[in-house]
């Protein structure tokens, strides 16, 4: 039995067909193959060129037929990165040469992933484009470390937000009004501006005891995290030695973190959290 076949019996129906010349943005999930969608693996199959993050765990590029070519566009703040525009050019190219093309890109693909762009882009030439839903790491990845995005008496709405802008930036979040909504904050790509953005958050008003957490490599055998307060989050991360990719978890919800990683809870992926410096100022 081929792969696609045994997919199609857990699916109990017939797998996607990836057309030659159609484009199917794909998420991969926070990191861990295990967290792939049963049709992120039927299209992964069936790619003959996958144009990947950087992000992309190589166990899940080796689901890809031996043939297919792996074309790797990567994109991290800070550090010298494929261009979207560069992206969207390999795509229409690849499409139009009739080849069965699969964007494999970390997380969800329209989560903070540019996908939408590629999409649009996809539609406005004409090339038939798929959408392949994957785990967001800002769901999943705190999931893994033993932090509900939703808890019963605790939050009534969670926000996602990105951290890559600095603070007073033109397309700054307004922390002020975040702060207001009394809900659990979610920040994706925040590591590198992680002060500006506490700082931004204690101005606005959100008090310095506020739990708060940050999880590395969510999902993946090398996941870490720290617990902390608003105000230890940064120096917390810095013991630690945190580093990108991660995400940082602000609210009620992060207190769930100590309960839930005793032995007998701890989830099934990564490290245990590693306790954080709750008085110390960043």
């Amino acid at each position: 039995m081929n792969r696609l076949m045994m997919l199609e019996a857990l699916l109990g129906r017939r797998a996607p067909v990836l057309a030659p010349g159609h484009v199917w943005l794909v998420g991969a999930g926070p990191g861990d193959p295990g967290q792939l969608t049963l049709d992120a693996v039927a299209a992964i199959a069936q790619a003959e060129t996958l144009v990947h993050d950087e992000l992309v765990d190589s166990r899940i590029l080796a689901l890809a037929p031996d043939g297919a070519e792996r074309v790797y566009m990567g994109k991290r703040g800070g550090r010298p990165s494929a261009r979207q525009a560069d992206i969207i050019a390999a795509l229409l190219r690849e499409a139009r040469l009739g080849r069965r093309v699969v964007r494999l890109k970390g997380g969800d693909p329209f989560v903070f992933g540019r996908g939408a762009e590629e999409a649009l882009a996809l539609a406005e030439a004409g090339i038939p484009c798929r959408i392949v839903p994957g785990l967001t790491a800002g769901l999943a990845g705190l999931a893994a470390a033993g932090i509900p995005a939703t808890q019963r008496g605790v939050n009534q709405a969670v926000v996602l937000a990105t951290g890559h802008a600095a603070a007073g930036a033109e397309d700054a979040l307004d922390w002020a009004a975040m702060a207001r909504l009394g809900q659990p904050i979610v920040l994706y790509m925040a590591m590198r501006r992680l002060p500006e953005v506490v700082a931004a958050l204690l101005r606005a008003g959100l008090p310095p005891g506020t739990p708060a957490a940050a999880v590395a490599e969510a999902t993946t055998p090398r996941q870490r995290s720290v617990v902390s307060t608003l105000a230890g989050i940064v120096q917390a991360v810095r013991q630690a030695g945190l580093a990108a990719p991660a995400v940082v978890a602000i609210g009620g919800i992060v207190d769930a973190a100590a309960a839930l990683n005793r032995p007998a809870h701890r989830p099934m992926a990564g490290a245990p959290t590693l306790p954080g410096d709750s008085h110390q100022e960043p």
